[in-house]
């Protein structure tokens, strides 16, 4: 019988680890986790699940790890996290004025949010297609939502989850006729108190800032109760609809 299994890629963010940690004490599913950092689940929890390391997101390392994961014939993916997301780091902030807008940091922005998880999802597809029913959750974010943007700014980080939106909702299209088993997630999961917010919580108003276990906790209620539409889900951390 198939080990019904989830899979977290981009796993050392503070919210797949919160997945991770979730999924092998509270959900009793099979776990394999992706990541450049292996270091957080060498921790005895994690001895029964499988963890892929890789040296770079680049296209042939992830068929490399996909033909990891399907060495194990009993394995049956039914939730996948794709858990990748830049905002900052040592040379790229968010842009506050047009000025600012730089092709090089344009360029990794949207390889980070937007080219990177497309490729998991154009090379998982396959992999997942069949008669049992998984769902697959993107990070994404409220401000790349074009109908919500009141404020402006952000220009790389915005254009990176817009884009991405857009190509998961014309992959749904797709997915509609030829992987129905599979539902997929746009997820926006608020402020978490995560390196990746850190520089800007100061403006998060009080009771915003969540934690990553809340969030994980709320995701994996989202997904327990999404349905198999055809259709992708732009939601928040309540499960509210985002527009697009």
């Amino acid at each position: 019988m198939a080990n019904p299994t989830t899979l977290i890629i981009g796993a050392n963010s503070e919210i797949a680890k919160a997945l991770a940690l979730q999924t092998v004490n509270e959900n009793n599913n099979g776990l394999i986790v992706i990541t450049r950092d292996p270091s957080f689940y060498q921790q005895p929890l994690f001895r029964n699940s499988k963890v892929i390391t890789l040296a770079d997101y680049q296209e042939h390392y992830i068929n490399e790890a996909i033909d990891s994961i399907k060495e194990n014939k009993a394995t049956l993916i039914t939730n996948v996290f794709i858990c990748h997301g830049l905002l900052h780091n040592q040379h790229i902030t968010p842009e506050k004025r047009l000025q600012a807008f730089d092709v090089d940091s344009f360029t990794e922005v949207m390889n980070a949010n937007t080219i990177t998880p497309m490729l998991w999802l154009k090379n998982l597809v396959p992999y997942l297609s069949g008669k049992e029913t998984c769902k697959v959750v993107i990070f994404s974010a409220r401000v790349g939502s074009i109908a919500d943007n009141k404020i402006g700014g952000w220009y790389s980080y915005r254009a990176s989850k817009a884009a991405t939106n857009m190509l998961l909702k014309t992959a749904a299209i797709e997915l509609a006729r030829t992987a129905k088993n599979i539902k997929l997630i746009s997820f926006h999961p608020g402020t978490t108190d995560s390196p990746l917010s850190k520089p800007f919580q100061k403006n998060v108003p009080e009771g915003k800032l969540f934690t990553s276990e809340f969030v994980a906790s709320q995701l994996f209620a989202i997904v327990d109760n999404s349905e198999l539409d055809g259709e992708v889900s732009f939601v928040d951390w309540q499960g509210k609809s985002i527009p697009w």
